[in-house]
């Protein structure tokens, strides 16, 4: 098998899937393994081309010519593939998930959940193989139409109603401002095709490329920096594995990739720097960080919580990329992966209480961890990994992202990353910290094993079901393993800065 028939086998494996899920639409067994083959069938084709992306070989695939220059093409480069990695796995876990979660929580139209899954990832994977803004756009925009219908799966007019502000700011300003970024990209360097080094020729304008700069920042909204970043906490709405797929899988870190990926490939590093209004940007993206977190501390719902916490997340991402060095850009990708597997270790936590405990306000959970300790373990890990401290891989990301306003002299912005690490302390471990040794809430817990437990004696344990309990083990324990093991990202990583 070459390497172009394992891209088409890339963005063709999910459509299949698509295809098979509605054909087994009345064996739900058959209809969740199809989900499964196919999640492991597309992480087997995606992982099969690190070694030759390492080395350097070229991997490319031609669909069509649209106009002279615009094509909708694909090839792989580093951070593509680690993209392509990072969601490609998780499709699996989160399908694994899934199974366990619409099926305790009783929830409707699973099999429409299933194939939008499907067609989302299959979204994903064009991005991640863009070989060009145009063709990036399209799919863009596709991930955008077909996640809508899981935001508001449960078809309440509160999902209704947070589909509406979901569509119409990821809509509004992809056409608004991204789309126009791309027209004027073509104009100014005659080429949509990313490129190392950026494609704008030496004497560009500054202040066109800051007008640019700023078009490209506030285009891609799914990147969610303040002030367009309503729709995220409004798509809390829609069940947790949505959750999962927009928070970790999909949606916001396609918004992230795109950034960087414009960043790196579009204006380069050394551009960047010059550009007056990368500064201000900078500046943007820390207030986002330290507003999000603020926000985060007030919320009392579990999800709108770890929701302001993406805000605040994506901030460092972007901020990592704007920072226009080596050392910025690599705590930018890395913290892809790392708050990939930490905040969607911490959504599975939060939809396995809702099954098993019925319960969704921060106030309820005290005393929980007795009994639910694998969920409340597992939360504790995925805490830590947001916060960025050992024995978790999110300490890589937040020290390259360090190290990177060290190299820029952002004295401001390094004090800003601190004060929010402090922040994201005070919002997370106080949840699993108080669920193992706090007493129990005044709203309670069922009154039989809270008179146990306040008598020493065993509480009855009530986990969520198991394919959802093994899932949130897995990320759990790969955020540990990344600690341990990162090199498999940092050199990926290296080979695309």
């Amino acid at each position: 098998m070459n390497d172009s028939t394992l891209v088409q086998l890339g963005l063709l494996i999910p459509l299949l899937a698509l295809v098979g899920i509605q054909l087994t639409a009345r064996h739900a067994n058959l209809r969740e393994a199809v989900s499964i083959i196919a999640g492991t069938a597309l992480f087997a084709v995606v992982a099969s081309m690190y070694g030759p992306v390492i080395e350097g070989k070229e991997i490319a695939v031609h669909w069509l010519d649209v106009l002279p220059g615009m094509a909708l093409a694909f090839r792989i480069e580093p951070l593509g593939l680690l993209f392509a990695l990072v969601a490609s796995f998780l499709w699996i876990v989160t399908t694994l998930y899934a199974i366990g979660y619409m099926r305790g929580h009783g929830e409707e139209n699973q099999t429409r959940f299933f194939s939008l899954f499907a067609l989302s990832i299959a979204s994903v994977m064009g991005i991640a193989f863009a070989e060009n803004l145009f063709t990036l756009f399209v799919f863009y925009e596709l991930l955008t139409l077909c996640t809508y219908p899981l935001v508001t799966h449960a078809g309440t007019d509160k999902a209704r109603r947070g589909g509406r502000v979901y569509l119409s700011v990821l809509l509004g300003t992809s056409i608004g401002f991204f789309l126009l970024a791309i027209i004027a990209t073509w104009l100014l360097a005659g080429t949509l095709s990313f490129k190392p080094g950026g494609v704008f020729a030496p004497g560009t304008s500054a202040a066109l490329l800051s007008v640019l700069l700023v078009l490209y920042v506030f285009g891609v909204g799914k990147a969610a920096i303040m002030p367009f970043h309503r729709w995220l906490p409004a798509a809390m709405v829609a069940p947790t594995p949505v959750s999962a797929l927009l928070h970790a899988v999909a949606v916001v870190k396609a918004g992230v990739f795109v950034l960087l990926k414009v960043c790196l490939m579009i204006f380069g590093l050394e551009t960047l720097r010059s550009i007056p209004a990368t500064e201000w940007l900078l500046y943007l993206a820390g207030v986002s960080i330290l507003l999000a977190s603020i926000i985060a501390l007030r919320q009392q719902n579990l999800k709108k919580r770890l929701a302001y916490s993406t805000v605040s997340q994506l901030g460092y991402i972007t901020l990592g990329a704007l920072l226009a060095t080596s050392a910025g850009a690599t705590g930018s990708a890395l913290h892809i992966v790392m708050h990939a597997f930490g905040k969607i270790t911490l959504f599975f936590c939060a939809g396995a209480i809702l099954v098993a405990a019925h319960k969704t306000e921060i106030g309820e959970l005290r005393g929980i961890g007795r009994q639910m300790p694998v969920t409340m373990t597992a939360f504790l890990v995925a805490s830590l990994c947001i916060i960025g401290i050992p024995p978790t891989g999110g300490t890589w990301s937040k020290w390259y992202l360090m190290l990177g306003t060290f190299e820029a002299q952002q004295w401001i912005l390094m004090a800003l990353l601190m004060a929010s690490s402090l922040l994201s302390i005070a919002y997370l471990l106080p949840i699993p910290l108080r669920a193992f040794f706090g007493g129990n809430s005044a709203n309670g817990f069922d009154s039989e094993p809270s008179l146990l437990a306040e008598q020493g004696e065993a509480v009855a344990i009530r986990e969520a079901p198991l394919p959802s309990l093994i899932a949130l083990g897995i990320t759990a324990i790969g955020c540990i393993y990344l600690l341990l093991y990162p090199d498999v990202f940092y050199l990926l990583i290296k080979a695309g800065i």
